[in-house]
C-alpha cells in the first residue's frame, strides 16, 4: 500500500483494512522516508515498510516474506526506527519490561534473538532448536504480549532496553 493515494492515504486505509477480521498483510511502499510514516504504519499493524526505490527482487523478497508470515523492515529503516527508541522515558521502559515479564526463559531468549533482526532458522541455530520449535516460541510469545508481527515485538524488546 502507497502511503500517499488520492481520496484515502495509505495510512487510513492501512488502518481500517488492519482492523477488520481476517485482515490482509500490509506492506507499506513510499518514496517519502519519513519516521512518522514508518511509526504509523508499524503502530497500524503492516508488517514490512519498503521505499519505492528499492529494487524489485527485493520487492519480491518482501512479498513472499510477508506471505510465509514473517515481518521485516529495511536495514536502514530499522537502524533509524530503533534510534528514535534511544530516547524514551522510564515509564514506557518499565512498561515494557511489565509485558515481557510474562514471558519463558525460553521465549525471551527467542524475542531478543528475534529483535536483532534474526530469522527463525538464524534463531535456531543460534539456539540450538528446530525451525518449526522456533516458529511456535513465536507464535506463542506473540499471542502472550498481544502484538500483531516480529515488528512489533522487536519494538517491545527495545523499548525494555534488553536488546
Amino acid at each position: 500500500m502507497d502511503v500517499r493515494m488520492p481520496g484515502m492515504d495509505g495510512l487510513t486505509t492501512a488502518g481500517r483494512l488492519l482492523r477488520a477480521a481476517g485482515a490482509p498483510k500490509v506492506v507499506m511502499l513510499t518514496t517519502f522516508d519519513l519516521d512518522e510514516y514508518v511509526h504509523e504504519a508499524l503502530r497500524l499493524g503492516a508488517v514490512r515498510f519498503l521505499l519505492k526505490d528499492t529494487p524489485p527482487r527485493e520487492l519480491i523478497t518482501a512479498v513472499r516474506t510477508v506471505a510465509t508470515g514473517n515481518a521485516m523492515l529495511s536495514p536502514a529503516v530499522l537502524k533509524r526506527l530503533i534510534g528514535s527508541f534511544v530516547h524514551k522515558a522510564p515509564s514506557r521502559a518499565e512498561a515494557a519490561r511489565e509485558r515481557l515479564a510474562a514471558l519463558t526463559a525460553r521465549e525471551e531468549d527467542v524475542i531478543r534473538a528475534l529483535a536483532r533482526g534474526l530469522s527463525n532458522a538464524e534463531i535456531g541455530r543460534e539456539l540450538k532448536l528446530s525451525e518449526p520449535t522456533v516458529k511456535a516460541h513465536v507464535s506463542r510469545l506473540l499471542a502472550k504480549l498481544g502484538l500483531a508481527n516480529r515488528v512489533q515485538a522487536a519494538i517491545l524488546v527495545h523499548d525494555a532496553d534488553l536488546s
